[in-house]
C-alpha cells in the first residue's frame, strides 16, 4: 500500500466517480482503475460496487477509508510540521525532579525565545520518570542529583539507559522550612533539631526505592512523615504543618513569594546536581540554550557551576 493509494481513494469515495476523481487528481482514468485494483488485490478487499449510477463504498471499503484517513491525518501533520516553507514553532522538553532553579531557567527560556509560537514542556517528575523520559526521547534534558548514598545505584541505570549525567554544581545539604518555622531561629540545624517536626517527601510510586528518594538521609527514622507529589503542596505544609524537607539550598523568591527559607543542615553529605542527556543524540540549540539560562540562575544565587 502507498499513500497516494489511500488519496486516491478519498477522492473517489468524495467524488463517487472514478472520471470525476482522475480530473481532481491530475491522472488518466485507467491509471486511477489500476491503482484501485491493485489496492484491492493486495488487501483482498472490494472496496466498490461499480455501477452505472457511479461509485459506492462497501461495507469494507468505508471501513478500510476510515482506517486510510486516521493515517493520511498523520502524514498531514508531518508535511505541514516539515515543509521547507513552514514556519516550525520552537520545541523543546526538560524533566526534573522537582527544583525551583529549573522552573525559574525555564521561564527565562521561553520569555526570551519562545516568539509567537512554540511548544515546550517542563515535566516536574519522580526520579524513574527523569530517567526514563530521557531515554525514550520524550525530554532532551532531565535534572537530578547523586550523593553518596545513590550514586551507585544511579550510575548504573544511567549506564544501562544510554545516558550521561553531567554536573553543575556542588551543593551542601540545606533544610527547607516555612518562614514562621521555629527553627528558623536558627542559623544551622542538626538532625537532632528536626525530630519533633514533619518530614516531607516527594513520593515516587511504583519505585519508591531509597535509591530513588529526591531528599538525602531518606533512610533516617521519622515520627511525623508525609509524602506529596507536587512541589506547590510541599511548599503549603511547610507553611501549614511547620513541616522540612532536605534539598540544595537553592530556593526562589520570585516563585515561592518569600514565605520559605533555607538554612543550613550540619551533616557531611554534598549533593551534585547535574543535567542528564541521551548519549547518541545531539542535544538542539534550544537545549543548549537552556543549560546556559540554567548556569547563570545558579551562579546568581552564588554557586559555582562546574565546567
Amino acid at each position: 500500500m502507498r499513500i497516494q493509494q489511500l488519496q486516491y481513494l478519498e477522492a473517489i469515495a468524495e467524488t463517487g466517480s472514478i472520471n470525476e476523481a482522475a480530473k481532481r487528481l491530475f491522472i488518466s482514468q485507467p491509471s486511477l482503475s489500476q491503482a484501485m485494483k491493485e489496492l484491492e488485490k493486495e488487501y483482498h478487499l472490494q472496496l466498490f460496487y461499480r455501477s452505472k449510477a457511479g461509485i459506492t463504498l462497501t461495507d469494507g471499503g468505508r471501513e478500510f477509508l476510515n482506517y486510510g484517513r486516521g493515517v493520511l491525518d498523520q502524514v498531514n501533520l508531518l508535511d505541514e510540521h516539515f515543509r521547507q516553507d513552514t514556519v516550525r514553532k520552537q520545541q523543546f522538553s526538560v524533566s526534573a525532579q522537582h527544583y525551583a532553579f529549573v522552573v525559574n531557567a525555564f521561564v527565562a527560556l521561553v520569555k526570551e525565545i519562545g516568539g509567537s509560537e512554540y511548544n515546550f514542556t517542563l515535566r516536574e517528575t519522580q526520579t524513574q520518570g527523569v530517567l526514563d523520559d530521557i531515554q525514550t526521547n520524550k525530554s532532551e534534558l532531565g535534572v537530578t542529583y547523586l550523593n553518596g548514598f545513590n550514586q551507585t545505584v544511579m550510575k548504573r541505570l544511567i549506564a544501562e539507559k544510554d545516558l550521561t549525567f553531567t554536573p553543575l554544581f556542588v551543593a551542601q545539604p540545606h533544610v527547607f522550612v516555612g518562614r514562621d518555622n521555629p527553627l528558623t531561629a536558627k542559623s544551622h540545624l542538626s538532625l537532632a533539631d528536626l525530630e519533633d517536626f514533619p518530614y516531607l517527601s516527594y513520593e515516587q510510586g511504583d519505585t519508591n526505592s531509597f535509591y530513588f528518594a529526591e531528599e538525602i538521609q531518606s533512610t533516617l527514622p521519622h515520627l511525623k512523615h508525609i509524602q506529596v507529589s507536587d512541589r506547590a503542596t510541599i511548599f503549603n505544609l511547610m507553611v501549614g504543618l511547620d513541616g522540612y524537607t532536605i534539598s540544595s539550598g537553592i530556593i526562589s523568591s520570585d516563585l515561592n513569594d518569600e514565605k520559605i527559607v533555607a538554612i543550613p543542615l550540619d551533616v557531611d553529605d554534598p549533593i551534585t546536581l547535574g543535567y542528564l542527556r541521551h548519549k547518541k543524540i545531539e542535544l538542539s540549540a534550544t537545549a543548549n540554550r537552556y543549560l546556559e539560562l540554567l548556569k547563570e540562575h545558579i551562579r546568581h544565587y552564588g554557586f559555582e557551576v562546574a565546567d
